[in-house]
């Protein structure tokens, strides 16, 4: 692949977002799927660890990661959120999404794993994750959604207090 794609890539930390979610979910072969509280319960019975929050640090390492990453490949940065259960990164490669969203993730738990209070989890992030082509027409659009939408509720997932 030769061609540069603007991708918004998102994904979610472990155990945060089952399938069978209240909130619905993404099979991976058929789409969307709403709600199914059974097979929630049963996967969360089937999680090996606890689900991974990240905190304010966590969150900043991985955003810092993100670009570094971008600064490391070339690939064009435009935007990147990390709440304390989901990842959003705008960015603008020449590779397949699949390849991008695979070496954020792998360069953000490296990243987690090698700071001064380390978060180390047999599992950080949940299996795959959402890769979106995203015209140039949106690109604004969409890095403002991740970059003040998102902030707008004054609060992260945790509750803790955001900072600017």
């Amino acid at each position: 692949m030769t061609d540069t794609q603007i991708y918004l890539i998102t994904w979610t930390t472990y155990g945060t977002w089952l399938p069978g979610d209240a909130r619905g979910w993404k099979n991976r072969t058929s789409g969307w799927e709403p709600a199914r509280p059974q097979l929630e319960a049963w996967c969360h019975k089937q999680m090996t660890t606890p689900a991974v929050l990240l905190n304010r640090v966590h969150r900043s390492t991985v955003e810092q990661a993100c670009r570094a990453h971008c600064s490391h490949r070339g690939w064009e940065f435009y935007a990147v959120a990390a709440r304390s259960n989901h990842v959003h990164v705008v960015v603008g490669a020449d590779v397949l999404g699949k390849t991008v969203r695979d070496q954020f993730k792998a360069w953000c738990t490296r990243a987690l794993r090698t700071q001064s209070n380390p978060l180390i989890r047999d599992r950080t992030w949940t299996r795959a994750g959402d890769i979106e082509i995203i015209r140039e027409s949106d690109l604004e659009q969409v890095t403002l959604y991740l970059t003040v939408a998102q902030d707008r509720k004054g609060r992260d997932e945790m509750g803790e207090r955001d900072a600017g």
